[in-house]
């Protein structure tokens, strides 16, 4: 027989719960009659256990027979004890008189005096014993006890403590945050607690495999691991908040949870509630300690005697129970507390500039600048900590309490740039389309907005560049500059240079780049001088990149000061000028603050910068895994330019490497999508990443063509960013194919363009270059000695100049002189993975006389750097020195060297010399 209810409905998988079904099936299974009582905090999945054990007992021939507490009902006696019975009542006949007289008083069907609770309980034993049999043992169910009456309370425990021996089983759920006399019924307990994080998220993604990751890890905040919570929160939660810090929409069901005991509180008690769910107090262990001044709730004891509130045992500060408690608070409020509580929290947090706006915006209805000036100044200070999502939503509402047309259209254009920055291009454009200036051509925001969406969803340059041209030119017009004025003055102009700026980059045309500097010229000292320093990094660095790497680390000076993407920005140009070592602590620091707190786009760039920083200082194992973590985080937001950057990035990681399959399906892949588009700032890493896949692997002839496809030889085509990063390849190439002449040209134009004085990197490759191409062994010795004192910090160059080195002087000096070069080079290219280099550097190791795999014990024993490090301090140079060559720390360059004496058997840094020389033989 069967009362309410029923087994687990299909499809309605339990997660999670292994133990507590394990639990449950041992007590079933278990001879004899027993209790069992499940507790655990509302919603958290006691009546789905129930239904399991229903559903188990039922398979078991168990005749099972359900009821559930019902709040209306607490106060009528004996109401829960007659639900749970009433299927069992057809069985009284089977009792004698004096039992069957006692169920007939308690349920009302005759006069008399009220029974005892243990002459009332002997008869329910009695009743259950005639009820179930061997055969047929019963399984009483019993849901939500906590809101049983106190007398059937007090039977059912009377009962459960003695149905040893028989074949009855009793099962009851209580909530744990609900005071019952089921607390002090000495029956055992099954605590079921909430599910932990892993089961939590399985259970959500069965149940809402479509929902969005933002929206999914508020849920997941939120719910707590409560399933109730995690099944009802997905329909409510992209609503947004009804108005608090941390707060979430609930549903009807989710409300009434808390809800009832929330409307018991007297309105202090409740106005107290509000005060800190609108602050963000936390809930449970830990609430209190969150960041910032929260408010600190008081004489709430009425909130903690409902089972609301607890006390965090680290501060002794009133937190909530759960999140679900502060939610409901909020929402049960009208729009008017709410306000007031609002007020009162601004007035609170008045020297907290980002908490203050915050709550002065939702305690205002009409339009107030001064509550609006203030959330501009909170936006900006959201924006320097990374906070970009927080950022636009408090720009978005600035526009709307605006006085004038004009300040809500610079907020909103405000907003619009920083949703691109955050990628989210989307709310970018509907941002500039929320309040479109009557009677006025396409504003600044608007130009910003589209141009971003053109160049970065679709890799569209040439439109892009055009709108940001002409909404420049509209600026400077001199019929205009009260609109320029109204929309933003010099930092919207800023704005729109530099994404010019952009657009210019990744064109990679003399066009595009003319128009853009003839702007820039025709602006004068409008221009904001870190974009003069973005216009000579990004576009000629061979023409116009002398002393930018200083000027770049004066703009460093107080990074603070930055706002993000001026500190990406401003390390890309350091890139340019190879310089960018020195900053990565910046981005690494960075990085993970601006992908978690929303500015995405600049997160994305921070990851190419780390990774080419990675590429350059031979850590490429940690550059792919930086490429691919960058490459899924573009796919993600639909960043088509981005994602294609990474796999130009990645073919070239995998070009240097010899994994030449690879290479070249990126560098496809890359080159059929940005050479229709006009990209040229991809299709010259496409070529240059084929001009390294075909130096790995030997094929000089192909490598010459496709270096020759970026920069002819003897000539830094203007605006080809990788012309002055491919000279060592076009030289190398050139050389090897018997283009002697056409390798000295393309030398003696590096040394005439002055590379060497742009970057270290570019002195290195330079010197390299010209001492591979002399006739003169006293100049090549020479220009080998320059490029080793300029080639700290890039091992891979740095290999291939020793390699062409130790191959020059086993023809000219012998192989003894060759040796140690030989080794070194072999040895770098070992440890950087650059099979097809390494098998190259072993062949002329052996032709020098050493064994097939023999290398210097202890030069193989050195990492690139520590061999860097002992060669500079054999040469004298101190370790502050060193340390400002190799862009490392004297600290650091110590403790290399500590390394490095044990592996080389000396014990000072005068035994370096003799060492080195020793272990090169």
């Amino acid at each position: 027989m069967t009362g309410s209810g029923g087994p687990v409905p299909p499809g309605c998988a339990i997660v999670g719960r292994d133990g507590e079904r394990e639990e449950l099936a041992a007590f079933l299974a278990a001879s004899g009659g027993q209790a069992l009582v499940l507790r655990g905090e509302t919603g958290v999945g006691k009546s789905a256990l129930l239904d399991h054990a229903a559903g188990l007992a039922a398979a078991q021939r168990y005749d099972v027979v359900r009821a559930a507490g019902v709040e209306a009902e607490a106060e009528l006696p004996f109401a829960g004890l007659h639900q749970l019975l009433y299927p069992l009542l057809p069985h009284l006949s089977g009792l004698d008189d004096g039992h069957r007289a006692v169920f007939d008083v308690v349920f009302g069907l005759r006069a008399g005096g009220a029974p005892s609770i243990m002459s009332l309980g002997i008869a329910v034993l009695d009743l259950l014993a005639v009820a179930a049999s061997q055969e047929r043992p019963l399984l009483l169910v019993l849901d939500d006890g906590q809101w049983l009456d106190a007398s059937s309370i007090e039977v059912c425990g009377f009962v459960g403590r003695r149905l040893a021996g028989g074949s009855v089983k009793l099962l009851i759920a209580v909530r744990s945050d609900v005071a019952s006399r089921f607390d002090t019924a000495a029956l055992p307990e099954l605590p079921v607690t909430a599910l932990p994080d892993e089961a939590a998220g399985r259970l959500l993604d069965l149940r809402h495999p479509r929902l969005a990751p933002p929206a999914r890890r508020v849920v997941l905040e939120h719910a707590r691991g409560n399933p109730l919570a995690l099944l009802e929160l997905p329909s409510s939660v992209g609503a947004g908040e009804p108005g608090g810090f941390g707060a979430v929409p609930l549903s009807r069901r989710l409300q009434h949870v808390y809800g009832l005991r929330i409307e018991r509180l007297s309105g202090p008690v409740r106005e107290e509630l509000l005060r800190g769910a609108l602050d963000g107090v936390g809930a449970g262990p830990g609430g209190s300690r969150v960041s910032g001044a929260r408010y600190r709730m008081r004489e709430a004891d009425e909130a903690v005697a409902a089972g609301l509130l607890e006390v965090d045992p680290a501060t002794g500060d009133l937190v909530f129970r759960h999140p679900l408690v502060r939610s409901t608070v909020v929402q049960l409020a009208t729009p008017n507390q709410r306000r007031a509580a609002h007020a009162e929290l601004a007035r609170m947090h008045r020297d907290d500039v980002e908490r203050r706006a915050r709550h002065l915006a939702a305690s205002r209805v009409d339009p107030d600048e001064e509550v609006a000036a203030a959330l501009e100044a909170a936006a900006e200070s959201a924006t320097r900590r990374g906070g970009a999502v927080a950022a636009v939503a408090w720009l978005t509402r600035a526009a709307e309490l605006s006085e004038t047309p004009d300040a809500r259209s610079r907020r909103l254009g405000d907003a619009a740039f920083i949703a691109g920055h955050a990628a989210l291009l989307d709310q970018a454009q509907r941002l500039v389309r929320a309040d479109p200036a009557p009677g006025r051509s396409e504003s600044p925001a608007t130009a910003i907005a589209a141009a971003y969406v053109a160049l970065y969803e679709d890799g569209d340059v040439r439109s892009a560049h055009h709108r940001v041209a002409a909404a420049i030119e509209h600026l400077s017009d001199p019929h205009h500059q009260r609109a320029g004025v109204v929309d933003g003055g010099a930092e919207v102009l800023t704005r729109l240079v530099d994404l010019l700026l952009a657009t210019s980059l990744y064109a990679g045309d003399s066009a595009s780049w003319h128009r853009t500097e003839q702007l820039m010229d025709a602006l004068g000292d409008r221009v904001d001088p870190r974009s003069a320093i973005y216009r000579d990094a990004w576009s000629d660095v061979v023409r116009h990149g002398a002393g930018v790497g200083g000027r770049v680390e004066r703009a460093f000076a107080d990074v603070s000061a930055l706002e993000p993407w001026d500190v990406s920005r401003l390390a890309v140009a350091a890139y340019h000028v190879d310089t960018l070592g020195r900053y990565r602590p910046y981005l690494r620091r960075a990085v993970d603050r601006e992908v978690e707190t929303g500015a995405v786009a600049n997160g994305m760039t921070m990851l190419h910068l780390i990774m080419l920083d990675q590429l350059a200082a031979g850590e490429w194992d940690d550059a792919e895994r930086t490429g691919r973590r960058a490459l899924e985080l573009n796919t993600a937001h639909g960043n088509a330019l981005f994602a294609h950057h990474t796999r130009a990035y990645l073919g070239l990681l995998a070009a240097v490497r010899g994994r030449v399959e690879q290479a070249r399906e990126a560098q496809a892949v890359v080159d059929a999508w940005a050479r229709p588009r006009g990209i040229g700032f991809l299709t010259q890493v496409a070529d240059a990443v084929g001009t390294a896949a075909a130096l790995s692997e030997g094929d000089y002839e192909a490598a010459y063509l496709h270096a020759i496809g970026i920069t002819r030889p003897g000539a830094f085509e203007a605006y080809a960013h990788q012309a002055p990063r491919t000279l060592l390849d076009l030289v190398e190439a050139a050389v090897h194919t018997g283009r002697l002449e056409q390798a000295r040209r393309h030398a003696g134009a590096a040394l005439d363009a002055g590379l060497p004085g742009i970057s270290p990197r570019l002195a290195m490759i330079t010197y390299g270059a010209v001492a591979m191409t002399t006739g003169d062994d006293r100049e090549a010795d020479d220009m080998y000695a320059r490029a080793e004192a300029a080639g700290g910090g890039f091992p891979f160059e740095l290999a291939r100049i020793r390699l062409a080195h130790g191959v020059r002087l086993r023809h000219t000096q012998g192989p003894k002189a060759a040796r140690p070069l030989l080794a070194g080079a072999a040895g770098t290219f070992e440890q950087l993975g650059a099979a097809g280099w390494a098998e190259r550097a072993q062949t002329e190791l052996r032709a020098t006389g050493l064994p097939a795999g023999a290398s210097p014990v202890h030069l193989a024993e050195l990492t690139w750097q520590e061999r860097r490090i002992a060669e500079l301090a054999a040469s004298g140079l101190t370790n502050k020195e060193i340390g400002e060559r190799m862009h490392l720390s004297p600290r650091t360059v110590s403790s290399h060297l500590y390394r490095v004496f044990p592996k080389l058997g000396i014990a000072s840094r005068a035994a370096l010399r003799d060492a080195l020389a020793k272990a090169a033989h």
